[in-house]
């Protein structure tokens, strides 16, 4: 079996982490605040100081941070991968971060021999305490298939999208799709209530039909129990609706509700709640209505 090394252990990676130790592998691990890691080192795997450090001990390093310049940081920084990289290594990447930028670090990481696959992830913290994360992967596929039996300890959904990049990408075809429906979803539970409906009921009669969606099922309920604690945070799906609107200026690809849901997203940070989940979007259009 592989040694691993797992980089990031918040609320997606900690879970994901635990799914690798629980299969059985040897792990070592490293993030900022090492409190955050103190269950799972209770279980025995290993810290390391640096990411570099975490790489010389590893086959397979994964990284879950949060935006390109912390991947960036772990991957190319001081005592970061880089600094250990060795032909053979493979470093697999769970953050969301700019398709551009993923292609230029596995550049990098290629002069010195180590592949890099882009992995983002998608299922909230439901799916990485599920182990049914769906996982884009871009790169080089012989990387890609030496990895995915370690992807199936934390994902259900496993695709290999193309070369260097084509993981971020889907990613963010991904976040168009949830954000919009997330704004659906929230317009009509809205209108449900105005309208005097019973809206758990009405969850309950669209979620199995047409109209039925993720969001729906598991996002709905919340907003109307007033529940915005956070599988996703507000302010993380507005860095990557950031990462989305880029790529679309750089394609020349017009996303009119993508642009609303950003806007109305700013409503919702400008109100206090960019820590709280993607469902308090719900707060800004039951607002609108009043």
């Amino acid at each position: 079996m592989p040694n691993l090394a797992f980089i990031g252990l918040g609320i997606m990676g900690l879970p994901m982490a635990g799914h690798l130790l629980a299969a059985g592998h040897t792990l070592t691990v490293h993030t900022r605040t090492r409190s955050k890691a103190a269950d799972l080192l209770a279980k025995a795997p290993t810290w390391s100081d640096s990411p570099a450090d975490a790489a010389r001990a590893a086959d397979v390093l994964f990284v879950c941070v949060t935006d390109t310049p912390d991947v960036r940081d772990v991957l190319l920084g001081h005592r970061g991968v880089a600094a250990a990289a060795r032909a053979g290594l493979i470093v697999v990447d769970h953050s969301t971060i700019s398709p551009a930028a993923t292609t230029e670090m596995s550049a990098d990481l290629a002069k010195r021999g180590a592949t890099l696959l882009d992995a983002p992830i998608s299922g909230g913290d439901v799916g990485a305490r599920n182990a049914t994360l769906s996982i884009m992967v871009g790169g080089d596929e012989p990387a890609f298939r030496t990895v995915e039996p370690l992807l199936r300890h934390m994902g259900k959904t496993i695709t290999h999208c193309g070369p260097s990049g084509a993981g971020q990408l889907t990613k963010l075809v991904n976040q168009i799709l949830v954000s919009v429906t997330n704004l659906a979803v929230s317009e009509a539970l809205v209108f449900a209530r105005r309208n005097g409906l019973d809206a758990e009921k009405t969850v309950a009669a669209l979620a199995g039909g047409a109209a039925g969606s993720w969001q729906l099922q598991n996002l709905g309920p919340k907003m109307l129990k007033a529940d915005f604690a956070p599988g996703f945070t507000i302010d993380l799906q507005q860095k990557d609706l950031r990462l989305v609107i880029e790529a679309a200026a750089k394609a020349r690809t017009p996303l009119p509700a993508l642009a609303l849901v950003h806007q109305l997203f700013t409503s919702a940070q400008a109100a206090g709640r960019g820590n709280d989940g993607t469902q308090a979007l719900f707060t800004v259009i039951e607002k609108l209505s009043k």
